[in-house]
């Protein structure tokens, strides 16, 4: 399983801080072997745990093109109906995946097509298991135009997660394939998927499990 190299400042903040601990450590007289279990334990927990949260383990889309996947691994916390009134302009469902720390957080494409990055809008830090979380937190929009319909996907962070990335340029519209890598949340956030409400039939439903890339959410209708 491969590891994002994002991980590589963390790790090195986390040995920058427990190795000052244990010099303050070591100038007031603790003793060597004390000294040494009491950072390098709590620091290799961190490394480890830090790890484990930036893996990105390999995924394979399914084969049919009438399929929508999750764009984030997770539980769907909730299904919504409602207008998207700024970029969608119709009747949509709104798809939302709650990340927790254990999840993995690389985001991929629900569908096949151009994807398009449609900015970062700075906002509040409720918890993203709050229904309010969707419209007021900080958040990347990006939107990507299929074949057959369109997605625009919400990178929604919370209290923990500082920070989502968009990793293909901002600047222009780029060719995606479904489950194809897009981007990050870094710690636990939401992801929310909007999708018209005419162009598809919802296949999962609040509580249930899915992973990024794999899990069929949604068909497109013929």
């Amino acid at each position: 399983m491969s590891i994002r190299p994002e991980v590589i400042p963390f790790i090195i903040v986390v040995a920058l801080i427990f190795g000052l601990i244990a010099l303050v450590l070591r100038l007031r007289k603790c003793p060597a072997s004390r000294g040494f279990w009491f950072c390098a334990t709590p620091a290799m927990i961190c490394m480890a745990y830090l790890l484990f949260f930036f893996r990105d383990p390999a995924r394979t889309p399914p084969g049919d093109e009438t399929a929508i996947v999750a764009g984030a691994d997770g539980q769907v916390m909730a299904i919504t109906r409602l207008y998207e009134d700024k970029y969608l302009k119709t009747d949509c469902v709104r798809i939302s995946i709650f990340l927790s720390l254990f999840d993995v957080h690389v985001n991929r494409a629900p569908i096949a097509g151009k994807s398009t990055f449609l900015g970062y809008f700075p906002g509040r830090h409720f918890f993203t298991f709050q229904e309010k979380s969707s419209d007021v937190n900080q958040h990347n929009k990006i939107l990507i135009t299929g074949a057959g319909t369109r997605c625009l996907v919400n990178q929604i962070v919370g209290p923990v997660c500082r920070r989502v990335v968009y990793w293909p340029p901002h600047d222009k519209a780029v060719s995606v394939a479904m489950g194809e890598r897009i981007g990050m949340m870094k710690f636990g956030s939401r992801l929310d998927m909007y999708l018209p409400a005419g162009d598809v039939e919802i296949l999962c439903k609040s509580g249930d499990t899915v992973r990024a890339g794999e899990t069929i959410v949604a068909r497109i209708k013929d």
